[in-house]
């Protein structure tokens, strides 16, 4: 048995994946609280979570064991007793803004009046003021936010279990999200890592913690071999953020030498790199053919570290011939989004069409509303297995949004 956490590769089989069911945190918010949320749409609960089963069961009928994040924060908070609880509670309300004072202690004994899996379903999915029955004096409360419905925000992302922390060799990044709506999440996988039974005092390295400075996403953290890491370069990940990474990973010799990292638009519609661009088999990529230039130009940089232990950068601007020299390959196939068509493309891009998740070498789960995107895929040769997304895609998220790998074999 490997280590809890080993990923070597984004193609080797899959042995263990973290999930999230989607809960009351997908439709506990208004449409005026899409932009605050990072949400473009309130999917319709109870079949976006018929889809999620679909996709678990998907993943267990091709060999992996499926963790639930929910499931395993209520073990490690249970496993570290009443003090750990406490404690994650007040840094929970800390991070939510509610440091000190009447309003957190009302939500301290809230929550803590309920059992340890009614307080983690209750913070993710929101705690609204009137469950309250208290009138806030505060001033924030009073001159400011009145009128607005949450002392603690839904957090409608976490389906999107992918971003948070990334699965890297024998260890993790837990990150430093960008967006306030997305921040708390990552502490939830710094509580499991210390506490949980299964990954506590196993010897888990913390490559890059959740307490950093710079902002960085697992969605753009690509394992493309045991020696190599490709990082977006987006409006979810910084260049700095990328930067201390490597020299984290170099310096505590984690077993990669060289960082991609590949600057992609920095918009909404292409949030990660994995939206973009993913690897589903040895030789073979997805890419959506929006972020390539003329001749299939997007600005690359290679880091490696020098004979002194100082990050050397070099710059590139030919990405096929990159994965060639990085990943020691003759030829490389990238597939692209909707065939390479320009209206089609853009549609199933926005609908995750690159977005796939390989659980073994050539083969893939996709969302099944991309259907041109599949057909070209298994034109190249790639086993399909499409799952359900007529909600589910309203997160603006695919299967590897919707999953972190935490064990894969060897390849």
């Amino acid at each position: 048995m490997t280590k809890p956490i080993h990923v070597t590769s984004e193609i080797g089989k899959l042995d263990v994946v973290m999930l999230k069911r989607p809960g009351a945190e997908v439709e506990n918010f208004t449409p005026e609280m899409m932009p605050r949320l990072l949400f473009d749409d309130i999917p319709y609960l109870p079949i976006a979570q018929k889809e999620h089963d679909n996709f678990a069961d998907t993943l267990r009928a091709n060999g992996a064991e499926v963790l639930y994040l929910e499931n395993l924060v209520v073990e490690a908070l249970e496993a570290g007793g009443l003090a750990v609880k406490t404690a994650f509670l007040d840094k929970m309300l800390t991070e939510s803004g509610y440091a000190a004072g009447i309003i957190h202690r009302e939500l301290e004994d809230y929550l803590l009046n309920m059992t340890t899996t009614e307080m983690v379903i209750k913070l993710m999915a929101g705690v609204r003021k009137n469950e309250l029955d208290f009138v806030p004096r505060d001033l924030v409360s009073a001159a400011e936010e009145q009128d607005y419905p949450f002392y603690l925000d839904p957090m409608p992302n976490l389906y999107f279990t992918r971003d948070p922390a990334a699965s890297l060799g024998d260890g993790l990044s837990i990150n430093h999200m960008t967006f306030p709506a997305r921040q708390r999440e990552s502490f939830f996988m710094e509580t499991i890592i210390n506490y949980h039974p299964r990954f506590a005092d196993q010897g888990l390295h913390v490559w890059r913690d959740r307490d950093q400075p710079g902002r960085i996403e697992g969605g753009d953290e690509l394992v493309l071999s045991d020696t190599v890491i490709a990082i977006g370069v987006s409006e979810r990940t910084s260049a700095g953020a990328i930067e201390d990474i490597a020299r984290r990973l170099f310096e505590r010799k984690s077993g990669f030498e060289k960082v991609l990292a590949i600057r992609i638009p920095h918009n909404h519609a292409m949030m990660h790199l994995d939206t973009v661009f993913t690897m589903i088999n040895h030789d073979q990529f997805t890419v959506h053919p929006g972020i390539l230039g003329e001749g299939g130009q997007i600005d690359t940089w290679t880091i490696t570290e020098d004979q002194d232990g100082d990050l050397h950068v070099n710059h590139h601007s030919d990405l096929k011939q990159v994965l060639k020299d990085v990943l020691g390959l003759a030829e490389i196939d990238l597939i692209p989004t909707g065939g390479g068509d320009p209206l089609i493309a853009d549609r199933e891009q926005w609908n995750d069409g690159s977005n796939t998740l390989a659980i073994a070498p050539g083969v893939v789960v996709t969302y099944n509303r991309n259907y041109v995107s599949n057909q070209v895929l298994r034109e190249h040769g790639l086993k399909v297995l499409e799952v359900l997304s007529s909600e589910l895609s309203r997160g603006r998220g695919g299967p590897r949004c919707m999953s972190m790998p935490l064990v894969r074999e060897d390849l």
